[in-house]
């Protein structure tokens, strides 16, 4: 994923915003990763998983 293709959550709270993770799609994957820490590892997903973990999520509030 190139740079300009992460998005933080608008959600993230104040201050600098790093208390959150970020996301990048493509066609064929969407990777997570931690805001505090950009450089470390990231998680990569099928579109459908990954859109399928985040209706769960939206239920559980």
């Amino acid at each position: 994923m190139t740079p300009d293709n992460w998005r933080r959550s608008t959600h993230s709270g104040g201050g600098d915003g790093n208390n959150c993770v970020e996301i990048a799609a493509s066609a064929t994957r969407v990777a997570v990763r931690d805001s505090k820490a950009p450089t470390r590892a990231t998680l990569t997903f099928p579109p459908e998983a990954f859109a399928g973990f985040v209706e769960a999520l939206k239920r559980v509030r």
